[in-house]
């Protein structure tokens, strides 16, 4: 088990210095640029494996115990260590981060986005899910801090350097924001530390926040939660994410909504919730406000995007649509309640699967079509993709509905749990100020019903292909390969929740009652 988690780390790094070297003879077929597309399917599945594997040797009786760790003494003077584990909270993100990233793997051999070399690609995927499986398998501050970080750069190059219109300033914009916010976190991260006098996470959630004054907590809680924040995103630090989704390669939106943005969230769980408790209950109603505002906002944006004639992007709707999502993640962890927290942690994991899936259905009819562009989309030559395509309208149709929580799919449980979290939230938060929290979180459910099914009706839905309109290709078999793991874990989730939520609860519980055990 320790291998298997070094391995699940190291891997994707080592694999990436290999894509940048010349392929072997006996493996450079008749593509040098397929093979190395070859070797990034075959590291990332590799990966996948490797986590599968954990995942089974798991032992699911405890799973809020640390397991598979692995504790190195790095830089003594600063008593940093190589400190790895993994419990019933970080092992489904570690599983969806290899997921996504094999079926984006999977995607680009066989449709690569257009730009510069596929070895540049493939080197930058690695290194991206690298800092990525790193960010949920640390259990040190500062290499939280160094894997939090190391994503940046690669998800800056791809969309900077593979993606579409604008996508030079989409990039800059998306590095400026991180990195401020990053600043900031770094300060509360040593803030922690050295007042607490190490920087070892399960130490640090084991003392439940004894070693920190409030004024300390609320200080650290402010500073990393500003980081956090950012990357999660949380209204109104938020402008960053459609810009960067717009411009970004299908890969990179699926990656970025589906894997990315998890990582602010589980920040919160990991490291804001256990450390410091007191900061956390302070600033607990400010948090569940911006997350409440969060979940309006993006519902009204996405109608705003909807109607006709408004020249809507698809992609940006779907980045709008992931603030609002993340506010109900957000208003779960606010209400520092087992229900919610739980409810949070379904919900990440529900709209990695969901939107993943969007991002790779609209990356498609941009394909087919040429662009996002909604009125275009819905106009003569889209009417009818139920007719044209139907295979790719019902599974556009289904991650529409996947999307607004409908009972049965995974996005309805981590939604219902956070506002059934806010109707009830912990002992010494304003239970009337959480009454109006969880009524905004349903009236942006219900917007949230009006534009997914506005989108479906105005591009699935009309009448027969117009006279002289080419036929629209359908799902193509890599496309099919790609999608249906999402669709299938999305009923999966929907339909046996305790599968998920039976990892996450007891490590919650242990959580919030004073770190792991």
């Amino acid at each position: 088990m320790q291998f298997l988690l070094a391995l699940v780390v190291v891997a994707p790094l080592l694999g990436a210095a290999a894509a940048l070297l010349p392929a072997p003879p006996g493996l450079k077929g008749k593509s040098p640029d397929q093979a190395v597309l070859r070797h990034g399917v075959t590291v990332t599945g590799v990966i996948l494996l490797a986590t599968v594997a954990l995942a089974a040797g798991f032992d699911h009786d405890h799973p809020s115990r640390m397991q598979a760790t692995t504790d190195i003494s790095w830089i003594k003077a600063l008593d940093v260590r190589i400190h790895l584990g993994v419990d019933g909270i970080s092992l489904p993100l570690l599983v969806l981060t290899a997921l996504l990233t094999f079926l984006c793997a999977l995607y680009s051999y066989f449709k690569m986005p257009q730009g510069p070399s596929p070895k540049a690609f493939v080197a930058l995927l690695l290194v991206l899910e690298a800092g990525t499986l790193a960010t949920f398998a640390v259990l040190d501050l500062v290499l939280f801090f160094l894997a939090f970080e190391m994503v940046l750069v690669p998800m800056y190059f791809l969309i900077a350097r593979w993606g579409g219109g604008g996508r030079r300033a989409a990039a800059g914009k998306f590095i400026l924001y991180t990195l401020l916010g990053s600043v900031v976190m770094l300060l509360g991260l040593l803030l922690i530390g050295i007042k607490a006098g190490t920087f070892d996470m399960v130490a640090l959630a084991t003392d439940n926040g004894r070693g920190l004054t409030t004024s300390v907590q609320v200080t650290a809680v402010l500073a990393i939660g500003l980081g956090l924040a950012v990357k999660t995103p949380m209204w109104p630090l938020h402008s960053w994410l459609p810009d960067a989704h717009t411009a970004a390669p299908t890969v990179g939106s699926v990656l970025l909504a589906g894997v990315l943005l998890k990582m602010g969230t589980y920040g919160f769980v990991r490291i804001a919730l256990p450390i410091a408790p007191e900061g956390m209950h302070t600033l607990a109603p400010y948090l569940a406000a911006f997350a409440a505002a969060g979940i309006v906002y993006g519902s009204l944006a996405c109608l705003a995007l909807a109607r006709p004639g408004a020249k809507g992007d698809l992609k940006r709707l779907i980045a709008y649509s992931s603030v609002g999502h993340m506010g109900f993640v957000l208003l779960g962890i606010a209400t520092l309640t087992p229900t919610g927290v739980n409810g949070a942690l379904f919900a990440n994991i529900a709209h990695g699967l969901i939107t993943g899936l969007l991002f790779f259905l609209v990356g498609a009819l941009k394909d087919r079509y040429g662009t996002a562009d909604l009125d275009t989309l819905a106009g003569a030559t889209g009417a009818a993709l139920y007719g044209r395509a139907p295979r790719l309208g019902a599974l556009l149709a289904f991650a529409a509905v996947a999307s607004l929580g409908l009972p049965g799919l995974a996005g309805f449980w981590g939604e219902m749990l956070a506002l059934f979290a806010a109707f009830d939230p912990a002992e010494g938060l304003n239970r009337a100020a959480y009454l109006v929290f969880m009524a905004l979180g349903g009236l942006g459910t219900l917007l949230t019903a009006a534009y997914l099914l506005m989108v479906v009706r105005r591009v699935c839905m009309g009448g027969p292909r117009p006279a002289g309109e080419p036929e629209l290709a359908d799902v193509q078999p890599y496309e099919l390969a790609a999608w249906t793991p999402l669709v299938a874990l999305t009923v999966l989730a929907g339909l046996w929740p305790a599968v998920l939520l039976g990892l996450t609860d007891p490590a919650v519980q242990q959580l919030l009652a004073g770190g792991t055990q």
